[in-house]
């Protein structure tokens, strides 16, 4: 408890803002960078407790750097949490036992090689390790007696490598020197006893025992190598000793996968085909694999969690436009009913008890994610949680979804962040920020985060636009692949379309707009900086694309670029790639460009950053910098680098978009950190 009242007291001193300043001015960078938000959430088969676990950001300056805690937690139905594995805890996976009396964990504890299988009981009391390998367990599944669990695990490299990498030969031999993960069946009732090694041709991805106890589900790749994972991950179904009962040949990417409560049937959220950008189809097959049948063919949106009510129906949740809803289906496809409409929270996570109680992870507007609770026959979801209340106290700005046309007739929407003061009809700066994939998209919840501050640069003047583009999900498959073998160009074309819809209402100051966003993102704000450079004063490329040709051949998703976004290799196209890259523009850029880029990205290369700030620097026409994260790859996971980031970007827009502008900014840092000995 000590510790806890010296790292509250140093983070009480972090925040340079009284509560009654942050009501009047809205959030603080601060507090972007300590909001909690609940990850996954699990009920229990009785129905009583919902299981959750809780990322917890560590305080730069004060904590040791690092990724958030994941926190255990168990809240019941009147929304009474108890921390079960707390402080500086790393839980991962975790299920609960059918006894519905404890909870199985995978944690790392003094002794333990990696991260162990305990199991917790829900009355109190120490967790104990019921299973462990000599290396990380990084799946389990539970069999439905609660006696065995499958385990999955990376084999690790041999002793012999070992020993030599210990005397200095550490190479690497690029994308074949991969280890496989690894199926063990463990006897949780003889702890004592050695997992036993479950043969499997391949890499086990994922593991679900069915209800029936007699056969594994798993997901298998080829190799363990992301481009597989992506797109080559199969189903397959075997018995407890490894001999295949069936195979499910889903074409393309793969999403959750849940048995019925019978173990008669597997429901399978798969890509439509191999082309297809995102899983969002709700598929069903029998117990032994063989062909699927979509449940929602029709569906125009993407289906992204699901679980099973009853034997003969499932429910799911759909991501439709900028909204959630979550619905109900018979295993025939019959029967397709609303549980929860559209226009509420954004739903996430979903599980249901036995009692017919349901689980979900919900986020709106004014939260970010928490565990809700839809009891049986009821026909509104509780909220149990709420793990930032300091947010009761901070006045957050007004919200909407905007619907526009582009240029070419489609109609797209999106979601705006006002200004939290607006004086008059005074235009305003804009931020536009674009999602990743591009087979994302936003929804109208909880937007703020490290790499999107858009509650702190509303407290400071700006609006912030999220455009849903074409090519981006909820919107069905025909619309997710309206980019293939185009990428950028029109899709690219809809964010400016978005801008010039937001200055024609009156609201925003076209000569002060500026573009940011990661991976795909960051390559929308390359191209705005770029190709669309006189539309756009500033730009935050994060994580970038700067060359599409490059990046196939040295990323480690060639097969997904080329299935899924462009259809050819840049040997059959060379002209098309090369138009489609923003450094074939960069002589038209006059917009001064942050360039930021973990050093360690297998997914968009460090090199397509160096590229871009090479290009644009000897063009010489605007300002550019460019900003490495040793360790980070892609997208910044650690407390220190992400508070970097949240400063650079809304200084360099701050800079440029209301303020002096010219010359960049200093390239050092205020952190604004604690002063030494305060901690």
């Amino acid at each position: 408890m000590a510790r806890w009242r010296v790292l509250l007291l140093a983070w009480l001193a972090f925040i340079p803002f009284t509560l009654a300043a942050q009501a009047r001015d809205g959030m603080s960078l601060e507090q972007v960078a300590q909001t909690r938000t609940v990850t996954r959430a699990a009920i229990s088969p009785t129905g009583s407790d919902i299981a959750y676990t809780l990322s917890v950001p560590r305080t730069p300056g004060v904590d040791d750097d690092g990724r958030a805690w994941s926190q255990l937690h168990v809240v019941d139905g009147s929304g009474n949490s108890r921390g079960f594995i707390t402080g500086e805890a790393s839980v991962g996976a975790f299920e609960w036992f059918p006894d519905g009396r404890h909870l199985g964990l995978l944690t790392r504890r003094d002794g333990d090689k990696g991260r162990a299988l305990y199991r917790i009981p829900l009355q109190g009391g120490e967790a104990s390790r019921v299973a462990k390998l000599e290396r990380d367990i990084t799946a389990f599944s539970l069999s439905a007696d609660g006696r065995q669990a499958a385990l999955l695990s990376q084999q690790p490299e041999s002793e012999a490598l070992a020993a030599l990498r210990r005397k200095g030969f550490t190479q690497k031999i690029y994308e074949e020197d991969w280890r496989p993960v690894e199926l063990w069946i463990a006897q949780l009732d003889a702890p004592e006893a050695a997992p036993r090694l479950v043969e499997v041709e391949g890499s086990v991805q994922s593991v679900h025992w069915s209800p029936a106890g007699d056969r594994l589900a798993l997901v298998v790749t080829p190799r363990q190598l992301t481009d597989d994972t992506l797109v080559f991950a199969r189903v397959r179904i075997i018995d407890l000793d490894g001999r295949e009962l069936g195979r499910v040949d889903n074409p393309g990417k793969l999403g959750a996968l849940a048995w019925s409560p019978d173990g008669a049937h597997l429901a399978i959220i798969s890509a439509a085909d191999e082309n297809d950008p995102r899983e969002g189809r709700l598929t069903v097959v029998g117990n032994a694999g063989g062909a699927q049948r979509d449940l929602l063919p029709e569906l125009e949106g993407h289906v992204w969690n699901v679980a099973w009510r009853d034997a003969r129906t499932l429910l799911y949740v759909s991501h439709e436009g900028v909204e959630t809803r979550l619905g109900e289906i018979g295993v025939d496809g019959s029967g397709d009913r609303t549980v929860l409409e559209a226009g509420g929270p954004v739903w996430g996570a979903l599980s249901v008890s036995s009692s017919g109680g349901i689980a979900l992870v919900g986020q709106s507007p004014e939260h970010p994610a928490e565990v809700f609770h839809l009891a049986a026959g009821q026909q509104q979801a509780q909220r149990l949680t709420d793990s930032n209340p300091w947010l009761a106290d901070v006045r957050l700005a007004r919200q909407e979804v905007v619907r526009y046309s582009a240029r070419d007739g489609l109609e797209l929407e999106g979601v705006l962040v006002h200004p939290l003061e607006r004086r008059g009809s005074e235009r305003v700066p804009l931020i536009l920020v674009v999602h990743g994939g591009p087979e994302s998209h936003y929804s109208n919840g909880w937007l703020t985060g490290y790499a999107q501050p858009a509650q702190y640069a509303a407290a400071r003047g700006f609006a912030s636009f999220f455009p849903n583009y074409r090519a981006s999900t909820g919107r069905g498959v025909a619309f997710s692949k309206l980019d293939r073998g185009r990428p950028g160009m029109e899709q690219f074309d809809d964010l400016v379309d978005g801008v010039d819809h937001l200055i024609a209402t009156g609201l925003v100051d076209g000569e002060r707009v500026g573009i940011t966003g990661g991976s795909y993102g960051g390559y929308a704000s390359a191209w705005g900086a770029t190709y669309y450079s006189e539309r756009f004063a500033a730009s935050v490329m994060f994580v970038g694309i700067s060359d599409q040709a490059s990046l196939v051949t040295s990323g480690d998703i060639p097969y997904e670029q080329h299935l899924v976004h462009m259809g050819k290799w840049p040997w059959e196209d060379p002209e098309g790639f090369r138009q489609a890259s923003p450094i074939t523009h960069a002589q038209k850029s006059r917009t001064p460009t942050l360039i930021l880029h973990g050093e360690d990205d297998p997914r968009v290369p460090v090199g397509q950053s160096y590229m871009m700030y090479r290009y644009l620097q000897l063009a010489g026409q605007a300002p550019v910098r460019l900003v490495l994260y040793p360790g980070e790859g892609h997208g910044n996971a650690r407390a220190a680098s992400r508070w970097d980031y949240s400063l650079r970007l809304m200084r360099w827009m701050e800079h440029y978009l209301t303020g002096p502008g010219g010359e960049p900014p200093p390239y050092d840092i205020d952190y604004r950190l604690p002063a030494a000995g305060e901690s």
